[in-house]
């Protein structure tokens, strides 16, 4: 019986490892998975294209830089 349980306890670890490590539920997001940091948008006030990541947003809104932010 305990060889039995044994056995499963590794077949569940090779398991596990095999998929990569991380065992994802089916309800959860992973935090950064509606965030493309890659994604180029376009300052509202002076027009360059910045990615997300680079980017000052304020009240919803994308600018450059906090020289673009309006007072």
């Amino acid at each position: 019986m305990i060889l039995k349980l044994i056995m499963l306890g590794i077949a569940l670890i090779a398991i596990y490892k095999f998929m990569g490590g991380s065992i994802s539920l089916p309800g959860k997001k992973k935090s950064n998975d509606n965030v493309d940091s890659d994604a180029l948008e376009e300052c509202e006030t002076c027009g360059i294209y910045v990615t997300k990541k680079e980017s000052v947003i304020v009240k919803g809104k994308l600018y450059c830089s906090k020289e673009c932010i309006p007072i």
